[in-house]
């Protein structure tokens, strides 16, 4: 018997709202001493009643209108009752059958083919406390507790953990385009469980799904999804029989264990969260948010392709970041489309080079797309050469200070004057006298040092086309 491996997603994203779903304590707990951001109602205390957080429903609307689902008219929370010692009600309001989104898909492009992986629905829940395992002891952290959660569910269309991890890189770019969500997995605000089985090639029945937790990383689902495939697979093969149950990923051992056995929807007892009203999802609101959608990663990386003349691949890194993308398109407003290239060239190098270098985001960057610009017409008006343009702009992106004041500051202005570099040329001649002999003995290779020497003399300054032409004919024309 052969097998196909299904596979569906449960990603969870804590939405960037200033307070908590059902209170006013803030949702800004990462930096704070545990158990401060809380209140009667994060802390589940009896009597207490919940109020709606409207910008968290406001952003879960928004990622459903960008996953092409259809928005209700009218939703609603549901209780969803278990008991786990970091669920400080022993529920949690979420959604169940009547959830804000509905029926969208997510296109991916996996393996060089796009595929559309489906989504079953967005819902909006609140986040649980924070658990931490002691050896002696296990400490809870209630800060986490009623941080809006927003749950995206997609059908089991993914045939690989290739095709998961796609799915996954794509989904995080589009929540980070929209700004509702950081998408930081090691954090903790971006988190995946996964449902996998076992299906035979010939049309059979599935084996029961096993859910897959406790991956905090892209590489984490893709590897722990490769081995609970392999798993699965033996355990068929050998003639046994697969167990609905939850299991963990442990990293370090590069294997998943049993954690419990898969509750169902039964278990979970969900009925109407009573304290809550239903919510009535406005047309006009709707078509509001739906206005201020931001031009999405693919059809941004298309565009850049199709207007800019920009290769996938340069497309690709340029708009793995809406600030990215931005930047790019500011610097071609204050200069000209035509220089797509040369300012994706930089912004691909030294910048990003410096961007990580000193784990600076590109919006607190000092150079502006102005400063850019003017840098690049002094490049190629001949004001200054290719390698002092890398020092002015180091020296921008440290200073903030323009590119023209650099320059000038530095003494970096390209020399252009036959006469001054003819000097400089003979006297590197006469200090390289083996190099001069291998070039006259039929080593071109001989020539590309003299010019760096030439370069070296001048700080990078002479016109590196005046250098050669000058170098080989004082070099008897060879």
């Amino acid at each position: 018997m052969t097998y196909e491996t299904v596979i569906g997603l449960e990603v969870h994203a804590q939405l960037l709202t200033t307070s908590k779903m059902f209170c006013a304590c803030s949702a800004d707990y990462a930096s704070a001493p545990a158990n401060t951001y809380v209140c009667p109602i994060c802390l589940g205390m009896p009597g207490t009643l919940p109020t709606m957080n409207q910008k968290a429903v406001e952003y879960t609307v928004m990622t459903a209108l960008a996953l092409n689902c259809t928005i209700p008219e009218a939703t609603r929370f549901d209780r969803k009752n278990y008991f786990y010692p970091d669920l400080m009600k022993g529920y949690q309001i979420s959604q169940h059958d009547m959830p804000i989104g509905r029926k969208g898909w997510l296109a991916i492009n996996s393996s060089g083919t796009t595929r559309k992986i489906n989504i079953s629905d967005v819902h909006l829940e609140e986040d649980t406390a924070k658990l931490f395992h002691r050896r002696e002891c296990s400490l809870i952290d209630v800060n986490r507790s009623g941080v809006p959660l927003m749950e995206i569910v997609s059908d089991p269309d993914m045939r690989s953990s290739e095709e998961a991890r796609d799915y996954l890189v794509e989904l995080r770019h589009i929540l980070r385009y929209l700004g509702v969500s950081t998408g930081n997995m090691e954090e903790g605000s971006f988190r995946c469980d996964a449902n996998i089985s076992m299906r035979p090639t010939d049309g059979g029945t599935p084996s029961p799904k096993v859910e897959v937790k406790n991956m905090n990383s892209f590489k984490s689902v893709y590897q722990a999804l490769e081995y609970e495939s392999r798993r699965q697979r033996e355990v068929l093969g050998a003639g046994g029989k697969i167990v609905q149950e939850t299991r963990g990923w442990i990293e370090e051992k590069g294997t998943t264990v049993t954690q419990r056995v898969k509750e169902g929807v039964d278990d979970y007892r969900y009925f109407p969260e009573p304290d809550l009203p239903p919510l009535v999802l406005d047309r006009a609101w709707i078509d509001d948010i739906r206005t201020r959608l931001p031009e999405l990663p693919t059809a941004r990386r298309d565009r850049f392709m199709s207007q800019y003349g920009l290769s996938s691949y340069d497309a690709d890194i340029l708009t793995e970041s809406r600030a990215m993308a931005d930047y790019f398109e500011n610097c071609l407003k204050v200069t000209s489309p035509d220089r797509a290239k040369t300012v994706g060239n930089w912004l691909l190098g030294d910048f990003s080079r410096m961007l990580n270098a000193t784990d600076t985001g590109v919006e607190d960057a000092r150079i502006t797309p102005h400063h850019l610009a003017e840098m690049i017409d002094l490049v190629e008006n001949g004001t200054i050469s290719g390698p002092a343009a890398k020092a002015v702009f180091e020296e921008m992106f440290r200073t903030g200070k323009r590119a023209g004041e650099i320059t000038s500051e530095k003494k970096l202005s390209q020399i252009s004057d036959a006469g001054e570099i003819a000097e400089v040329i003979r006297q590197v001649l006469a200090g390289n006298k083996d190099a001069v002999a291998d070039y006259r003995a039929g080593k071109e290779q001989a020539l590309m040092f003299i010019i760096g020497q030439v370069m070296r003399a001048t700080r990078g300054r002479a016109n590196p086309g005046m250098v050669r032409e000058i170098v080989t004919q004082e070099l008897g024309g060879k």
